[in-house]
């Protein structure tokens, strides 16, 4: 079993910047990969990045891509997301999830059997 809890959000004028952080309880957490994605008024569930088991392989959503860096620090037990220009578009519930064993389809919520409680993320104009 893993319990996950978000942490970071919060209010912040376009162009700035935010680091999500994610803390993780449980045994499996270092085998496991990780996402974030974030709940809009429009979408339910979008995947916004994620990460191997290691660390070493992500991947991002296009909207995200250049600007967002997911990161984990497995001795800690954590997931982190690095927010930099920050645009309203961003406003959004950001979630941190597990991947189920076996499972390959990182961008789909289906592929995930452990999510946060969710950070608020709000971008001002």
């Amino acid at each position: 079993q893993v319990q996950l809890v978000e942490s970071g959000g919060g209010l912040v004028q376009a162009g700035g910047s935010l680091r999500l952080s994610c803390a993780a309880s449980g045994r499996t957490f270092s085998s496991r990969s990780m996402a974030w994605f974030r709940r809009t008024s429009v979408k339910e569930r979008e995947f916004v990045a994620a990460i191997i088991w290691s660390g070493s392989s992500t991947n991002y959503a296009d909207s995200v891509k250049g600007r967002f860096t997911i990161s984990r620090d497995n001795a800690k037990k954590s997931v982190y997301l690095q927010m930099n220009s920050l645009k309203p578009e961003d406003t959004a519930t950001y979630y941190c999830a597990a991947l189920r064993d076996y499972y390959t389809n990182y961008d789909l919520p289906s592929a995930y059997d452990y999510w946060g409680q969710g950070t608020q993320v709000t971008v001002s104009s």
